[in-house]
């Protein structure tokens, strides 16, 4: 079977930098991890992710691929071969789920998923949060402050996190957090490790259980974080608050906080990336004849020259009118589609006005003349 391209695996260009392929592997980490989805072909999925992740993210590895494809690391064909189980994901795996899934220092060679590779009583960052953060328009142009309601486990200022008073090392596991048993199966004999059903994986035990997080070290709270928004942000952009998700365990660190935006729409202007569009309407004697307007504009009003003959449709770009670049402070413009306005109902006057100019060979015009050869 032949093996699908890395860069479609992971969803990225080829120009596609460092960190936009490790935030694809995150992405499909989160989503086809054996040990979290229930998606039938999630672990081969991952295995493909973790191959594409393992090769795009090593400039080498990456610059034979790109010269030879899949061959490079073929031995058959000549090629340098390539051993998965050096590659070392423990950080970006356990970034991704709050350190809870420890000892991938060997999972490079597909041999299994196990949860839980190490001591159950390691320091564990806390889980992230992502919270949404509906915007109106002038909040996302020109930034805001806000204030966010969040409601996340924090750490026991009872017993600082341990989850009892009078610590001693657990019996069962001898402080290790982890028990071993032996099984048998048709493939003969093997140890499988577990986190000690007596401590939970701490490798400690309490004389007393602290009454306030009932031994889980962790208490549920809400309150209230002010967050700066920076102009120019817009739907679906995030902005990371770092340290302020949930309560790390063991003496881990917090959790970040994800905000995701949602911007309103605006009753005239539309955004366009860091663009904005303004349909504009005028008469038809003023697009005939050419006049001076003021349009509004993010900034306040401005005088807008709109030359005679001007059609329906025609477009006016107002430079550096648009929205300030959230990353790099550089603004867009502003384009302004004049919308020709025919009067629905005349007088009298106004009538005979238009019969005069339909007698006087206004419709002397190439347009008109395209049509005229088929009539």
């Amino acid at each position: 079977m032949e093996k699908r391209d890395y860069y479609e695996i992971l969803g990225v260009s080829k120009d596609a930098s460092v960190d936009d392929i490790k935030r694809a592997f995150r992405r499909l980490a989160k989503k086809y991890h054996p040990d979290v989805s229930k998606e039938p072909d999630a672990a081969e999925k991952f295995k493909e992710a973790q191959e594409a992740y393992a090769v795009l993210s090593d400039e080498s590895k990456r610059r034979q691929y790109d010269q030879y494809g899949h061959a490079a690391f073929d031995n058959m064909n000549g090629g340098a071969g390539f051993d998965f189980s050096d590659v070392d994901l423990s950080d970006i795996l356990n970034d991704i789920f709050g350190g809870g899934f420890g000892g991938f220092g060997g999972f490079g060679n597909f041999g299994g998923f196990g949860g839980f590779g190490g001591r159950g009583n390691r320091a564990t960052k806390g889980r992230d949060s992502v919270v949404r953060v509906e915007l109106s328009f002038e909040e996302a142009v020109f930034g805001c402050k806000k204030t966010i309601n969040l409601n996340l486990n924090e750490t026991c200022g009872e017993c600082n996190g341990k989850g009892g008073h009078g610590s001693k090392k657990c019996t069962q596991c001898n402080g290790t957090g982890m028990v071993s048993e032996n099984k048998q199966t048709l493939f003969g004999s093997f140890v499988s490790q577990s986190p000690c059903p007596r401590c939970s994986g701490k490798g400690e035990t309490f004389d007393k259980i602290c009454n306030k997080c009932h031994g889980s070290g962790k208490v549920r709270s809400n309150k209230d974080i002010s967050v700066t928004v920076p102009a120019g942000v817009d739907t679906g952009n995030q902005l990371r608050i770092r340290g302020k998700g949930e309560a790390g365990s063991n003496g881990g660190p917090n959790g970040d906080i994800y905000l995701e935006f949602s911007v309103k729409s605006h009753p005239i202007f539309v955004r366009d990336g860091n663009d904005i569009q303004l349909s504009f309407p005028i008469t038809i004697s003023e697009a005939a004849l050419g006049c001076k307007k003021m349009v509004p504009t993010l900034d306040g009003k401005v005088k807008l020259n709109i030359p005679s003959g001007s059609q329906s449709g025609d477009i006016l770009r107002l430079k550096g009118k648009g929205i300030e670049d959230v990353n790099y402070g550089r603004k867009g413009d502003m384009y302004v589609t004049l919308k020709v306005i025919i009067p629905r109902k005349l007088d009298k006057k106004q009538k005979k006005m238009f019969e005069y100019l339909a007698d006087s060979g206004i419709d002397k015009d190439k347009e008109f003349d395209k049509i005229k050869k088929y009539m």
